[in-house]
């Protein structure tokens, strides 16, 4: 399987510095790529490899920051996507003592990858200047320097630096995110909706009192919050269930549970089929519940959403699944007994065991 650090390549380094020698005939290639391709370079990891490249490029490069600026613009627009990460990086590797240019180059490059990552330095440099920076690109027209404002500000940005003063303290935020809670872009709104989906971890009640105030006021702002509550409604947070609709389970029953083996097979699969009929009619939000064991023998539950829909009184609705035990990046199974749960309004309501093998020899 291919590993997102792999989009840096020899292919890719090579049409990046035949880009730069379009622009500045004398960029020595040959040694841009020495810098790269040092001996450690295949076991460097994705960022670690987007290091390696913007450090080599300043190596290479003999111009001013300024200078470098200009040509790096010229470049960015042929490298969209996660390839062109390396502009921005250059930005927050570089340029904390130009900051007025560094601005406009975060918010340019933004628009052909992403600055997510490069404002953190800056956020950690100076919050408050950068804050204010952030919420004036809340207002720009372009879409994808809206969504850095959003998204480059998130308490705990995946691949992202820590910004301790953001974690202690999401209500900073909130003016940004009053800015874009009904935003145009779904771009934009499903940044909003992670970026107080991390506010909710170690903040919960404020996100509930931004929720109670969004709800039910615009479609788009109720977009956000529905998607931006999915920790919450897995821990099963009353509150959040009940400005949902979702209300007791005492009246839903969950019958003819079944699975189709009581042992699967590392990479193969768990199939599994239930029935949920309620008494009354209410909203109904259906989970499963996996108990997987760790290398340490513990367990460690993982939840994943089946459906959010409404169920009539007496009704009866059949849902089947299939959940995969290949090994993958993000998880790795272990052998021994798992626990299969059903949960409906946030209670469980039937559960399972069942073995996970292994029959590979060793």
């Amino acid at each position: 399987m291919a590993k997102v650090k792999d989009i840096f390549n020899t292919v890719f380094l090579t049409e990046l510095s035949t880009k730069l020698q379009t622009y500045y005939p004398n960029f020595d290639h040959d040694k841009f790529q020495t810098f790269v391709f040092q001996n450690d370079w295949d076991s460097l990891e994705f960022k670690q490899r987007v290091h390696r490249i913007t450090t080599s490029m300043h190596r290479t490069l003999s111009f001013t920051y300024k200078e470098t600026l200009s040509l790096l613009y010229k470049c960015a627009p042929e490298f969209e996507g996660l390839q062109g990460i390396i502009f921005p990086e250059y930005v927050a590797k570089y340029g904390q003592e130009n900051w007025d240019e560094s601005m406009e180059a975060l918010a340019y490059f933004t628009r052909y990858s992403t600055s997510e990552f490069a404002v953190r330095p800056f956020l950690q440099a100076d919050l408050e200047k950068m804050l204010t920076q952030m919420f004036t690109w809340s207002e720009h027209p372009n879409e994808h320097i809206r969504r850095l404002a959003s998204e480059g500000s998130r308490p705990r940005l995946p691949w992202g630096n820590t910004v301790l003063a953001l974690k202690n303290d999401p209500s900073q935020l909130l003016p940004i995110l009053e800015n874009l809670k009904a935003d145009e872009s779904l771009y934009v709104r499903r940044s909003v909706a992670n970026n107080l989906n991390d506010i909710s971890r170690t903040h919960p009640d404020m996100m509930i009192e931004r929720m109670k105030e969004w709800h039910g006021k615009n479609e788009k702002s109720d977009w956000i919050i529905q998607h931006a509550s999915r920790t919450l409604l897995k821990q099963a947070h009353p509150e959040v269930l009940a400005l949902f609709g979702y209300q007791s389970a005492d009246l839903i029953k969950v019958g003819q549970f079944n699975i189709a083996s009581n042992q699967v097979a590392i990479g193969g699969d768990l199939t599994f089929y239930f029935e949920v009929f309620s008494k009354t009619t209410t909203n109904l939000r259906v989970e499963y519940a996996i108990d997987y064991v760790k290398k340490s023998g513990k367990r460690n539950k993982k939840i994943f959403k089946i459906t959010s829909t409404k169920i009539e009184e007496n009704e009866r609705k059949t849902y089947s699944r299939k959940q995969s035990f290949r090994n993958m990046t993000t998880r790795t199974h272990y052998t021994g007994v798992h626990v299969l749960s059903i949960i409906v309004n946030g209670i469980k309501k039937a559960s399972c065991e069942f073995e996970v093998i292994n029959l590979e020899k060793e």
